[in-house]
């Protein structure tokens, strides 16, 4: 303890007051008064506090863990900084306390749910995603990611790229009157490529869901059809990537206009994957050929696979035939989504007629494919055998008030059934009436299912 700005007074005793023992007077004993009111022997720290001290504010170059009381332990880390360098505190520090305070001070918006409540999980995922997400091709060296990948790689499970930046161009703008159809179809130059997943994935052995977008958000007055292209390229080496990372199991490749040439190149890896179980093409422009290439794949060709996302594409009634006849062979997929496509009344009729043969499809969704009566006709059909289906949406189709009825008839043989989205279908407020008590009876019919099954 340091004293020496201590002062003290010195009382010392009267002249009278002499004698030992119990003569002295204790009011009149020499005495040392701190001029400090606060000071007190009690707040001399403990040799055990210094220590501790020591070793937080030296953690990161000299970090001590192991040997410390499990009591000592939590207060190390509830106090080391949160800016100590990932290659001394990643696969260190197991405590979530320390890698919540991480996460907070690094990002305002934590939800720790998504990421399976694992506050590490998080901090490493976001800390990968930043790094990719932020990778310009030509300026930012190579290093940066391949340091962080040994770090990360132990708590990685899922990667949700929203954006991929492209090179920085040196040559000047197009004349400003060029249109916005010309601008897109500019040759795909190696100078627009993306970041290079290449063996990324394949070294990342936990990783099960992966998620990415090729463009650039928030690009405000500076938008170019430019910076939202992918190129061939990319399209090759993220196709090698997925292949050799055998451990995925769920795919979303969405805002990527991503055309029927390039997804035929995705699923031409994509076949025989043997633990894929979702693939996702959202928000893309999937046309008929490309359309083909999913009903190859649905087609048994991956032997997990449960659930298929192409909405928001432009498949149109080829297409649909090619999807149907999957399904007809297909004994694996629960879930499949059209919405907004252009099926029609042709892919519609040919979908639902590939349901009376198909009885493992549980969810299906056709929301706005412009589908009209003739489809409802034969979907009346499928409600009264198909035994599997639990889920369906119709939203956004003129079914009509006749589809209404047709779809009414089907249901009230329909035991299974427990969701019909009939949302802007114009199919009549009668039919809807009649269609949901039998949508209510089968959800209460599943519910005494299931808790029958639970008390087993």
């Amino acid at each position: 303890m340091v004293v020496s700005d201590l002062r003290f007074n010195v009382v010392k005793p009267s002249a009278g007051a002499t004698g030992t023992g119990s003569n002295l007077d204790p009011k009149k004993m020499r005495r040392i008064i701190a001029e400090d009111p606060d000071w007190s022997l009690n707040i001399v720290p403990l040799l055990k506090d210094i220590a501790l001290n020591h070793i937080i504010n030296n953690f990161a170059n000299n970090p001590i863990l192991k040997g410390l009381h499990p009591k000592d332990k939590i207060k190390v880390l509830d106090r080391i900084d949160t800016k100590i360098p990932l290659t001394v505190t990643s696969h260190l520090v197991e405590d979530e306390g320390y890698w919540k305070r991480c996460c907070k001070a690094k990002w305002a918006v934590c939800d720790v749910s998504i990421y399976g409540g694992s506050w590490k999980q998080m901090f490493f995922e976001r800390h990968l995603e930043e790094l990719i997400e932020n990778f310009v091709p030509g300026k930012t060296e190579d290093e940066v990611v391949d340091a962080a990948i040994p770090l990360c790689s132990k708590y990685v499970k899922q990667l949700n790229i929203r954006q991929l930046l492209p090179p920085v161009s040196d040559s000047p703008k197009s004349d400003e009157n060029i249109s916005d159809l010309g601008s897109d179809a500019g040759s795909e130059a190696p100078s627009m490529d993306h970041f290079e997943f290449g063996t990324l994935l394949e070294k990342l052995p936990h990783l099960e869901k992966f998620r990415v977008s090729y463009g650039v958000r928030d690009c405000g007055m500076n938008f170019e059809w430019s910076l939202f292209h992918f190129t061939q390229r990319d399209c090759l080496l993220l196709a090698k990537s997925i292949k050799s990372c055998k451990h995925l199991k769920r795919l979303c490749i969405y805002k990527s206009k991503v055309d029927d040439e390039k997804v035929r190149v995705l699923i031409s890896h994509f076949l025989d994957h043997p633990n894929l179980t979702e693939i996702d093409f959202s928000h893309n422009c999937i046309g008929d050929r490309g359309a083909r290439a999913i009903g190859k794949l649905i087609n048994n060709r991956c032997p997990k696979l449960r659930k298929v996302d192409v909405y928001d594409n432009i498949i149109r009634s080829e297409g649909a035939k090619a999807i149907a006849f999957a399904l007809t062979k297909n004994t694996t997929l629960q879930s499949l989504n059209l919405r907004l496509n252009r099926l029609g009344d042709e892919g519609g009729q040919v979908l639902c007629k590939a349901l009376l043969k198909n009885n493992t499809l549980k969810e299906l969704n056709v929301a706005s494919n412009e589908l009209t009566e003739p489809t409802a006709a034969i979907l009346s059909q499928v409600l009264q055998s198909n035994t599997s289906l639990t889920s369906m949406n119709l939203s956004g189709n003129r079914i009509g008030v006749d589809g209404g009825k047709q779809l009414q008839e089907g249901m009230e043989s329909n035991k299974t059934i427990v969701e019909l989205d009939l949302r802007l279908t114009e199919a009549g407020q009668e039919s809807e009436y009649c269609i949901n008590l039998v949508l209510k009876t089968n959800q209460d019919n599943a519910r005494e299912a299931e808790e029958a099954q639970s008390k087993k």
